[in-house]
Parts: C-alpha cells; structure tokens; sequence
C-alpha cells in the first residue's frame, strides 16, 4: 500500500520545493498541478526522438553514452518515512519508478525529489535493493557503483521571516517552517536530488553552491521591496543547491551540473519564486558561459565557473518553460538560446497522446505537445496543462546527439502501465527524459 499521501488534499506536498505564501491558492485548485511552470521550445535541428516503434524505450546506440533526468516524487510527509517505504518494499510507486530506470537503462542519472539524509540511505537502498540485478554466483555487481546525494537547503531554518507572517518558525513540521526555510520543506532534505552513475566520479572535482547568496548576484531580480533587510543579508540563493559533479568518459572528465530550481509559483504580486527560479536558472547558464560567472564561489570559497572548454551536461527539473506558464522573464530561455549549449528537444508520442486525450488549456499551447515532460492538471481555473520542464543540455561544441526521447509511452506502448495519467499518478507526474551522446571527438 502507498504510504505517501497523494490524495489532493496536501497541499504541502505540492508545494514542490517552492515558498509559499499562506491564503494565495486553494487546495482544490493546486492538488492536481504540482507546479505551475511554462513549457516550450522548438525543436532543434540536432535532435533525434523515439518514435512509437514496438521497441521502446529504444536500445542505447552502440557506443554512444547515455544520460537522464527524473523528478520520481520521492518526497514523504514524514522525515525518514521515505527510508521506511524502501525497506518495506511493495510500494507501487517506488516499484514503477525503478522499473522505468531499469527500462531506459542510462549511464548518467540525475533525480531530483528524493528525499536527503546524510548517510545517502535512501539513495544506496533504492539502488541496492531495486536497481541492482540479481546475484550471479553469490556475487551482486553494482548497476551505479557511484552514487551522491549533496545537502540541500529544503527545510534549512533560514532564522528569519522570509514569508512575511510576523514570525521565524524554527520548529520543523509545518507549512510555516517550509516557508521560512532557505527553500521550502518541512524538514531538512525534504524534497532532495541525488547523482547515479555507472561511470567513475572524481568527488574532489566536485562543487556545491548550497550557501550562495542570493543578494551577491550581480544585477539580480530578487525582489527586495518584499524581503526585509535581515532576510536579504541571509538568503540563499539555490532553494536546493547547485552541483558539479565530473565523470570520466572516453579519458575525458565531463561536468554533470545539476539543480532543481523552485517552481515559479505558490506566491504573490511580489512575483518572489518566480524571480528566485529565473536566477537559480540564470547561475547556471553564467556557470557554464565563458567570462560570465566570475562573481559565483562555491560552498568551499572557490569562486568562477567552469574552465573554459572543459564539456559538460546540465541536468534537472529546471520548472520553466519558454511559452506556458508563469516563469519570470522567459528564464529558461537563458539556457536554450546560449549559444554554448545545445538543446537536444527529446520528445515522445505519448505526450501528444496525452494532450489529446486530456484536452483543456493543452489546446492553446504554444509549445509541440510532443515536448511535455511533465503531467499536470488541465481543466481547472488555474490549471497550466502539460509542460516541457526536465531538461538535459549538453556543451554544444563537445557533443554529438544521436538519439533522446521521454519516457512517456502511448496507451498502445511497452510501459503505459508505469505512467498511465490523472491523479494520483502511477510513478511520477514528471518524466525521464534521455539523452544519448557521443564526444564529437569520437566521430573526427
């Protein structure tokens, strides 16, 4: 039995990481949405998509490398609730999510909403009691000898009156303390991102950005008619963190950067996590571009971006998109029209199917359907329909796509049952996107 509450009675587990503002929305009209977001993008030229072939997810082309993203909605109520569910085994959900990791089968994962300790138990039970194959002679392999799951400022007390109610609630448990929190949770790892990899990780290589200040971003958009003076002096920037993580592929070390910004919703006219998801997603793209990000330091006191040249992969729920949605000054566009990144558009035919099928504000959007990565609510007043808001974005100038897709199967595909649509969702209401890549120095 699902012990996570999905019923759509919750509005805090809706609340998808973001700050929240008390008596802005009601529950009847978030339950189904999640996260109110825009969707978009043409596709690029580079791109090459699944098709509804009988052989789906399709095989990983030979030598090519394999990496994805998935928002699997392992968030509990309950600190530690999540660990419990993994132990027990026969949690549907938990069970669909693994099975449609196991089915698309990357080298590189990224997941994000899968809640955090220090001890990355959750992350080593799920892979060691759901993803690993079975003992052969007695012997287990490891299907991601490398795993990593970085502190998350999700239910961090923030000491402050970050929401404006007249208090700092310290006390984890409440709604209260999630919004006073460096980036809403209940409490601390709530909602957390975690890295599994079948290639070797270089940890020394690796960088956070936890503790960025928001304040300390050159020409930011925080809106400081809102915070006090003294939530302004504290205020991290990452409602999660920002990670860079390298990987050894083909004898080159490659940058898996990493976030999950907050949902550009679930707040007010001050527009306030609609602006602190356009500049998570903004230190990303400064991160990456040539002489932009001098200014960033990391959770060490290191400070600037990537070396010049060195290649990289973003991934996550980055929660915008360029056309639907409430995303603040179009952020994602930061990322896609860069031109040092390359936007592989991974789409599916099951997203088409599902717009189709679902109707509503799905008819009016701009985005191709075929796009969506993310489930959402269709027909109700606030509803934002069906969006394209994972992404995986290789270093243009490194890489070669040669093929991608979503996870997401038509009712006629291998593997609907593990989506299936409406509320509550079988597996997640987001969906792995893949991405297969070749270094183009493989193909001189």
């Amino acid at each position: 039995m699902m012990k996570r509450l999905l019923a759509a009675t919750s509005l805090i587990l809706l609340a998808a990481c973001g700050q929240h503002e008390a008596g802005t929305q009601t529950t009847a009209d978030t339950a189904p949405q999640v996260e109110a977001v825009e969707q978009g993008a043409a596709p690029s030229a580079d791109a090459t998509t699944a098709d509804a072939s009988a052989d789906w997810p399709p095989a990983k082309p030979e030598g090519a490398l394999r990496v994805a993203t998935f928002n699997v909605s392992f968030y509990r109520e309950e600190q530690g609730q999540l660990l419990e569910d993994l132990m027990a085994g026969g949690d549907p959900q938990i069970e669909a999510v693994a099975e449609i990791i196991r089915r698309v089968d990357p080298d590189i994962l990224v997941l994000n909403e899968i809640d955090w300790d220090n001890n990355d138990r959750p992350l080593g039970v799920f892979r060691d009691n759901y993803l690993d194959p079975a003992p052969v002679d007695g012997k287990k392999a490891l299907s991601y000898p490398f795993i990593y799951s970085p502190n998350v400022n999700t239910g961090v007390p923030s000491g402050v009156d970050l929401d404006n109610d007249g208090q700092a609630v310290t006390e984890p448990g409440t709604r209260g303390y999630g919004n006073d929190a460096f980036g809403y949770g209940t409490y601390e790892g709530q909602y957390g991102m975690a890295i599994l990899s079948k290639k070797r990780v270089f940890m020394p290589r690796t960088r956070t950005f936890q503790t960025f200040l928001w304040k300390d971003m050159p020409d930011n958009a925080m809106p400081t008619e809102y915070y006090s003076a003294e939530a302004q002096e504290v205020f991290r920037l990452s409602s999660k963190t920002m990670v860079d993580v390298s990987f050894l592929y083909e004898d080159q070390p490659i940058h898996i950067i990493a976030a999950h910004p907050t949902p550009p919703a679930f707040d007010g006219p001050e527009d306030r996590n609609g602006r602190r998801n356009h500049d998570e997603i903004r230190l990303i793209a400064d991160y990456v571009t040539p002489g932009v990000g001098d200014y960033i330091y990391d959770d060490k006191g290191n400070t600037g971006g990537i070396t010049e040249g060195e290649p990289f992969i973003i991934f996550g729920d980055l929660n915008a998109d360029p056309n639907e949605g409430d995303s603040y000054n179009n952020a994602i566009s930061l990322l896609l029209d860069n031109p040092v990144i390359l936007d592989p558009a991974p789409a599916s035919e099951g997203a088409v199917a599902a717009a189709e099928r679902q109707g509503g504000v799905n008819a009016n959007h701009i985005t191709p359907a075929r796009l969506d990565t993310a489930d959402f609510s269709d027909t109700s007043e606030n509803s934002v329909g069906n969006l394209r808001i994972d992404y995986v974005l290789p270093s243009r100038q490194d890489f070669q796509v040669v093929g991608s897709g979503v996870f997401w199967p038509t009712p006629d595909q291998p593997g609907f049952e593990l989506v299936g649509e409406g509320w509550p969702v079988i597996s997640s209401d987001h969906h792995l996107v893949w991405v297969d890549l070749r270094l183009k120095q493989q193909e001189e």
